[in-house]
């Protein structure tokens, strides 16, 4: 398969890694107008800023550049009838931008993948959404500097943090999906396969006492109850970034070219 893909950080650079070790080709890099001309130790694919620029033999776009990038090129980019996969999970919460995706989806013919992220266990969560869902609370711990850099630095002074964890939001997965862009996308991922973004809950917490982004969701049910916890480590060198996102995104891939699916 040859792909294409939005964005050279590091959740970019260890998808493209990934995917070539199984034997894929990166034939583009989608980069804003700014990051096209930097110099770059692997220049051996083209680097476009526009859709119309991409070359016509891609089988499949990968967004790994964030809620803005998704919103940009996306519609575009289904548009056009190519097939997308986003780890953007939480820029759905703006319903403005999903309604534009999955309408230039049906127009192109195209499908939007939706990549895990982080989180785990998005399947048992839609096949009790077959049945009746009574509940869905996601609770994301974080050590204090894993939130610097978002809106809890405006509530929290977060290195004066070092005794007990302190909450900096409690409430709907679609108000942390918008407040948190860089941080909620596990919320957004667990309110789209279970009750959706107004009923799910969602509680973000600094904890000192934690080494890693831990991630834990809490469903009910007719189907029963739920309960999974994830401690997820960051990609190497990239504290923000986590590695079973990146993962996912690989995963997701291999998904749609394989014969067989779960």
């Amino acid at each position: 398969m040859k792909f294409g893909l939005i964005g050279n950080g590091a959740i970019a650079t260890y998808v493209r890694h990934g995917l070539e070790q199984r034997g894929h080709q990166l034939g583009a890099l989608l980069l804003r107008p700014e990051r096209v001309a930097e110099p770059d130790a692997e220049q051996s694919v083209p680097r476009v800023a526009a859709i119309s620029d991409l070359p016509a033999d891609l089988d499949l776009m990968i967004d790994c550049a964030g809620h803005v990038a998704l919103r940009d090129h996306g519609p575009g980019l289904l548009r056009s009838g190519r097939d997308l996969v986003t780890v953007s999970i939480g820029a759905m919460a703006d319903q403005q931008v999903a309604d534009e995706l999955l309408q230039a989806a049906g127009e192109g013919g195209a499908t939007l993948h939706l990549a895990s992220g982080a989180i785990g266990g998005l399947d048992v969560l839609r096949a009790a959404n077959a049945g009746t869902l009574t509940s869905v609370r996601y609770v994301g711990r974080k050590p204090p500097k894993g939130w610097v850099g978002s809106r809890a630095e405006d509530l929290l002074d977060l290195a004066a943090i070092t005794d007990r964890p302190e909450t900096h939001f409690t409430g709907s997965a679609r108000q942390a999906a918008l407040a948190y862009p860089k941080n909620a996308n596990v919320a957004a991922a667990v309110a789209l396969a279970g009750i959706g973004f107004d009923r799910t809950q969602v509680e973000l917490i600094a904890d000192p006492g934690v080494s890693a982004n831990i991630h834990e969701v809490q469903a009910t049910g007719d189907f029963g109850r739920f309960d999974i916890r994830i401690a997820g480590q960051a990609l190497p060198g990239n504290p923000r970034s986590s590695a079973l996102a990146a993962m996912s995104v690989i995963s997701t891939v291999e998904q749609i070219v394989s014969p067989m699916r779960f």
